[in-house]
Formats: structure tokens, C-alpha cells, sequence
């Protein structure tokens, strides 16, 4: 629709229509009428401002949409097309790792293409809008949102956060093929206090936009047509509210004019919160910090229309408001095509095709963590050792995390499935042994019903029976490898944990199994990392598989045999201890670190009871086989507007390596406190066994910017470290100056 077409349909709505496009309902409001009357009374709905509603909440599937739609435009005076979002965060019906595993990956223009893969399935299953990325930025490993986030650094959070925009959005000049992106949650949801759900973040100014604005800002300047708003506040303000936070920085600083949504019932939180007192101050507040959905609440729908008749509210306010949700919708071609050629044809032509199955392993392939290799335990050789398969998670389907909420577990390939597909029948053996938990009452949390609690879990005689199996088995194996990991519901979104180890039942099981004296290999299923401290004593091998995915097992068995070198590397440490968090590897300096030279023994930096350094640092990961780093030169000491970092790597082994080389920098000196390195630039390179190549960074001077004292975005002059390496602790260093 021409905008002159677009800005007529404006004027010509009343003040119902208007506020209908700002308000967006589940598809509960939209089954027969008697199904219906539970949501509308609990909300206070009115079948009025059903019938002129903007959008729907996680309604997905080619026929059920399409029916929604149809039947919506039917009773429709202007034709408005309902907007379709959805929960569709790191697949549809192919589920890809979980975001914290494609953060490992280093990869963005690969997580580019698999956010594309993304895109045309949720189109096809009707989804004009998903709620994705989430780029929170995450130093607080209890924090059950890990599993959604690309980890703890705000370089490589904006890589990934654009390549997922440009994936998602997939615009060709004007043509528009992807799905709409809405980043979240903005802003800085990943700092809550104690690492705890909807917990209040309070940091400075400084650290907001020098550290966790990174990834929006690049959503933003890719393209992404709406932002969500988080639920915490930021300076004693809600998010849902914030002036600063939404008007000053993200409309008037950004420029950013597409469409900001509220997270599910933030709007009316605003009261729980205490800067509302009713439902009509908390709309007033989040209309004010141009906040234009409410989703899923009565606040717009009861509220907005009696402020602007009041006064209250400019009514050229809500125009805006109405405006952005209508381009959005003209944006998308819903004026033209209200389906966006979904159909369950196009569906079923779509969803989980072989092509996308390959690029899900692909991508499971380059986010395996190898943690650790004792003696060159990995890769195995098929049939060449008898192997025993153990843990709750060695025969099972669910390894697709809390949000893949449009995938199937019955489409996944466990491990057991892959290892039998791998292995002849006598060199490969299963059994479960343990239990994922000792109690599943936690369950009850999350709408568990006691009857569903009780069918869970082994009884007392099952588990003696489960350990005896599992230790016969374990005595004529040569190999044992463990699958163990958290339940799904222990990560997530009010996944929050102060005990993040291995659960206690699985550590018990090891401890009895290790006793039989084989190798050991653990396979780590988690959304978060984990404390697995006395793991690295225990095991020979450790990987670090995240929540996997469609093709979990199957790249997974790649990895063990070799098949593929593993190259994922964490982008988040792992902590030693609980007690280190939150944690990261760019803190500020201080004026006693660990390593002072005029401060001694108990006087510094440091804990009585654990190391300050992780268990395994950000950046951290093994490949089979060894590159050598060496050469390391500037290509000036002085440096005006750039120079170029040069090294040399040399791949001394007779495996193909995927290295990834990471730069850091350190400020020396400036005129606030600065970080002791912060990651600026890496590259994945491919290496044939004992090939030699030269690798080139090129550092410019924009590069080097911060928040100065003054809170301008700038540099000073003065002496620079960088930092070049396999991770943030294992690195070469060579000094410059900036002039």
C-alpha cells in the first residue's frame, strides 16, 4: 500500500480502531465465543476491542492462522490484517543449538544462514513476527536466561545479534522475505541483581552503554523492525516506562522508528513495581516512553482512549503509535497478502527438510565445547574399543532446551541413535543407570500437575536395579561415556539457580562408576554453564554440548570419532565456584590485583576460598591436535587512525584445524577506570595438517573508543596492549601507542 494510501486508513480510524492496533491478545480471545469468556473476563476485554486487535500472541501453523485471518478480515470494517507473532528463538521446527552454544560457534555469517532456515519455516507456519534475538548481554551464570543469550561480551553479542537480525529480516532492496525481527529485552535484562528473574538492575550510566547497549544498538542498525521492552528497571525505572531508556536512546539517539513491544504483562506490572498506582498511570507512563503494543494486558484496551479524551495523553502520540504498527504491517506486504503465501502446503514443503537437518548439524558441529582431553583420549576410533553409553540423557529425545517451543522432541537424533547408527552391535551398549533428578517437585512450578510429578523419576528398588546394570555393563566396556546435564525446566526464563553443578543424583552415579576405573567421557547438556569442578578431576574427556538440537546426537558422535575437529570455544567462562559470580573475563583493574607488585599475600584482589579465574576462561576450547602461535607484530609502535596485527600460525598435527584467533586490547591508561582486555576482532582459520599461515588483523582507531570521563564516545592518546590468542587468558601480547 502507497504511504499516502497508509496514512489515510490512519485518519479514517476512530479512537476503538486506534487503540485496537496498539493492543496485541493470545489466541485464546479468538476461539468461538464461549471458549473465549474466561480470557476477556480476566483481562477485561470487550468483544469490541477483539474485533479491532493489532496482533496475536504465539499462534503458529499454516491452517490455524490462516483460519484466524479469514475469519478476523471477514468482520473487519477497514481490512486491517492481524499481525502473527511468535516465540520462535533459535528454530521453528529444525531447532538449532540454543543461542549460548551458537555464541561458541564464533561464527556469525554461519548463525546468518541458520536464522534464515529459521525464517522460512516460521513464515510458512504463518509467523509474520518472532521475538528474537535476545542479545542480553550475561555475566551471572545463575541466571536461567544464559541459555537465550550469546554470552558475556559486548563485541561479539553485537556480531551475533546482527548476523540474527540479517538472517531473520533477509530483505532483497525492497522485497522484504524474511520475518520481522523484535530484539530484546531492552535493556540490560541480563543484569539482574543475584542473577535472579526479573530481579532490578542498577549499574551506571557508563557501564549501560559501554557494555550491554552493544548488541540492540547492532540489532538496530541492522534493520530489526521492533524492540521489546525487559522487565527490570534501570535508574529506579521500570523498562516498560523508562523515558531514558526508550525515547531518549532508542528513538531520539538511534533513530529508531519501527514498533516497541512490551514483554508479556509488563505494561500492567508497572504497578507491582510501585510507579504506577492503577492500570490507567502505568499506561499513561509506558504510552509517555512511546511504548506502542501492551501485550497481553486491559491497559491500552480500558485506559488509553479515556486519557486522550481527558487530556491526559497527546493524541498525536497515539497516532505515532498507530502509524508504526500499520507500516510495520504494510512492511510485511499483509495489506496485499494477509497470509504472506503461507499455506500448509508451503508448511509441510518447508519444515525440517534434509537441507535444513545438514546445516543444524553443521552448526551443532562448530558449537561442541572440548573442555578438556587427558591424554588424547578423543577422538575414538569406531569398533575399536567397547563403549558403554550411560546417563539420563544417552537415550533421549529432549536435548531442545526450554524455548524451542514450535520443535518436536520426536524429531531429534539422540546420542544413543547416532552411537548405534556409528558402531557395530557388540562395541556399543546403553544403559540409563540414573535418574536426571532425585525429586521433580520443582515441576509443580511450572503447572505440573502431583499425578505428572509422581510418574516421574525411578523408586527406590528401580534405582538399585538401574546402578547394578549400569556397573555390569561398566565392567566390559573400555570406554564409558556419561550424558548427563539439567532438566529443561532448570533453564530458561524463571530458570534462575544458586546451585548450578551437575544434579546431585548424576554426581552420586559417577562417583560409583569411576570406581570400576575405565575412561571416562562426560557429555555436558546444559543452558548455562556449569560448575563442573570436580568433573575435571573425575573425567578424561569433557564436551560442552548446550542443548544440541535437531541433530544433537548426530554431531555429537561426529566430534567423538573425529568425523569433525571440535572448534567451539566458550563465550562464557565457566566458573570454579558458585561464589565467583557474576563474573567475566573484561573486569575493570584495581588498585590491588592479584598480581600487585607493591601489595602482598592476604591484601589483594582475592578470595580466601577459591582461585579469582574461572574453571575454564571466555573464548576457552580444544581442538584434536595443536596450533602454534608466533610472530606476533605491529605493523607501527605509533599508531595515528590504524595498524595492522599480524601473526603466524602453524598447524603441528595431522588434523584439519578450525583455529579461532582472538584479539584483545588493553587501555593503559584513561581517564576512567578501563577493562584489563576487551576482545576486538577474531577470525576463524582453516588449517591443513602442518599448514602454515600468516593471520592479519587491521585495528582502527574507532576501535579504541569508550566512555570517557566526560561521557563522550571517544579515545585518548596514550599506550595500548594487544592481546593475541587461543582464548582471554592464553595470549601474546606487543605494546603500541596511540597518537
Amino acid at each position: 500500500m502507497q504511504e499516502a494510501k497508509l496514512k489515510e486508513l490512519l485518519d479514517s480510524l476512530t479512537w476503538t480502531e486506534k487503540v485496537g492496533q496498539l493492543v496485541q491478545l493470545s489466541g485464546d480471545f479468538f476461539h468461538s465465543a464461549e471458549l473465549a469468556v474466561g480470557p476477556k473476563k480476566k483481562l477485561g476485554i470487550t468483544q469490541e476491542t477483539i474485533d479491532v486487535v493489532g496482533s496475536v500472541l504465539n499462534v503458529t501453523g499454516a491452517e490455524t492462522t490462516r483460519n484466524i485471518q479469514e475469519k478476523y478480515l471477514k468482520n473487519s470494517h477497514h481490512k486491517i490484517p492481524l499481525l502473527f507473532m511468535a516465540d520462535i528463538i533459535y528454530g521453528y521446527r529444525t531447532i538449532f543449538p540454543i543461542p549460548l552454544g551458537l555464541g561458541a560457534t564464533w561464527n556469525p555469517e554461519l548463525i546468518e544462514e541458520a536464522y534464515g532456515v529459521i525464517a522460512r519455516e516460521s513464515r510458512s507456519a504463518g509467523a509474520h513476527v518472532t521475538y528474537a534475538p535476545m542479545v542480553d548481554l550475561v555475566r551471572d551464570a545463575r541466571w536461567g536466561r544464559c541459555l537465550e543469550s550469546t554470552g558475556e561480551d559486548p563485541q561479539l553479542n553485537a556480531d551475533f545479534a546482527k548476523a540474527m537480525v540479517l538472517g531473520l529480516q533477509q530483505e532483497q532492496g525492497e522485497m522484504f522475505e524474511g520475518i520481522a525481527s523484535c530484539v530484546k529485552h531492552f535493556a540490560a535484562y541480563g543484569a539482574g541483581e543475584a542473577g535472579r528473574e526479573y530481579n532490578t538492575v542498577d549499574m551506571s550510566e557508563r557501564r549501560l552503554r559501554q557494555d550491554y547497549l552493544s548488541g540492540y544498538k547492532a540489532a538496530v542498525d541492522a534493520g530489526a523492525k521492533l524492540v521489546m521492552t525487559s522487565f527490570n528497571t534501570y535508574d529506579g525505572m521500570p523498562a516498560t516506562g523508562n523515558e531514558f531508556l526508550l525515547k531518549e536512546i532508542l528513538r531520539d539517539e538511534w533513530g529508531f522508528d519501527g514498533v516497541i513491544i512490551s514483554d508479556y504483562a509488563a505494561v500492567q506490572e508497572l504497578i507491582a513495581h510501585g510507579v504506577a498506582k492503577d492500570e490507567r498511570e502505568a499506561t499513561l507512563l509506558a504510552m509517555k516512553a512511546t511504548n506502542d503494543i501492551d501485550m497481553k494486558t486491559g491497559c491500552y484496551a480500558n485506559e488509553l482512549e479515556p486519557l486522550v479524551k481527558a487530556g491526559a495523553i497527546d493524541p498525536e502520540l497515539v497516532d505515532e503509535a498507530v502509524w508504526r504498527v500499520l507500516k510495520l504491517k504494510n512492511d510485511l506486504g499483509l495489506f496485499e497478502d494477509p497470509y504472506r503465501g503461507s499455506t500448509v502446503e508451503q508448511e509441510q514443503r518447508t519444515l525440517l527438510t534434509e537441507e535444513n537437518r545438514s546445516l543444524a548439524r553443521k552448526v551443532t558441529q562448530e558449537s561442541l565445547v572440548l573442555l578438556q582431553n587427558k591424554n588424547d583420549l578423543l577422538p575414538l576410533k569406531p569398533n575399536e574399543d567397547k563403549i558403554l553409553l550411560v546417563g539420563p540423557y544417552g537415550d533421549e529425545q529432549d536435548l531442545i532446551g526450554l524455548w524451542a517451543v514450535h520443535g518436536k522432541s520426536s524429531d531429534v537424533v539422540s546420542i544413543r541413535a547416532a552411537l548405534e547408527k556409528e558402531l557395530s552391535k557388540e562395541n556399543v551398549a546403553f544403559e540409563k543407570g540414573c535418574d536426571l533428578l532425585a525429586d521433580y517437585q520443582f515441576l509443580g512450578e511450572f503447572g505440573a500437575t502431583k499425578e505428572q510429578i509422581h510418574s516421574l523419576g525411578m523408586t527406590a528398588e528401580e534405582k538399585e536395579i538401574a546402578l547394578n546394570k549400569a556397573l555390569a555393563a561398566g565392567k566390559k566396556a573400555d570406554i564409558i561415556i556419561y550424558a548427563m546435564g539439567e532438566h529443561t525446566m532448570q533453564s530458561g526464563e524463571a530458570g534462575s539457580r544458586t546451585d548450578i553443578s551437575l544434579p546431585t543424583i548424576q554426581k552420586e552415579f559417577m562417583e560409583q562408576m569411576i570406581t570400576l576405573g575405565k575412561k571416562n567421557i562426560l557429555i555436558s547438556i546444559s543452558g548455562r554453564p556449569l560448575t563442573l569442578t570436580k568433573e575435571v578431576e573425575q573425567m578424561d574427556a569433557i564436551i560442552q554440548a548446550w542443548f544440541p538440537g535437531t541433530e544433537g546426537g548426530n554431531a555429537l558422535v561426529d566430534i567423538l570419532f573425529g568425523k569433525v575437529n571440535p572448534s567451539g570455544r566458550l563465550s562464557m567462562g565457566f566458573p570454579e565456584n558458585v561464589g565467583q559470580l557474576p563474573m567475566s573475563y573484561n573486569e575493570f583493574k584495581t588498585g590491588r590485583p592479584l598480581n600487585s607488585s607493591t601489595h602482598r599475600g592476604r591484601f589483594v584482589t582475592k578470595y580466601l576460598d577459591s582461585p579469582n579465574a574461572p574453571l575454564f576462561p571466555f573464548g576457552f576450547g580444544l581442538s584434536y591436535g595443536k596450533v602454534e602461535y608466533s610472530e606476533l607484530i605491529l605493523s607501527t609502535k605509533q599508531m595515528t587512525d590504524e595498524l595492522t596485527v599480524s601473526l603466524r600460525l602453524k598447524n603441528i598435527s595431522d588434523y584439519t584445524c578450525l583455529e579461532t584467533v582472538q584479539l584483545y586490547i588493553q587501555d593503559v591508561t584513561g581517564s576512567v577506570v578501563r577493562p584489563v582486555k576487551e576482545l576486538k576482532k577474531y577470525q576463524k582459520v582453516s588449517l591443513l595438517p602442518n599448514e602454515e599461515k600468516l593471520v592479519e588483523f587491521s585495528l582502527q582507531r574507532s576501535d579504541l573508543y569508550y566512555y570517557m570521563k566526560d561521557m563522550q564516545f571517544g579515545t585518548e592518546a596514550g599506550e595500548f596492549i594487544v592481546f593475541v590468542g587461543k582464548n582471554a587468558n592464553d595470549t601474546q601480547q606487543a605494546e603500541f601507542e596511540l597518537m
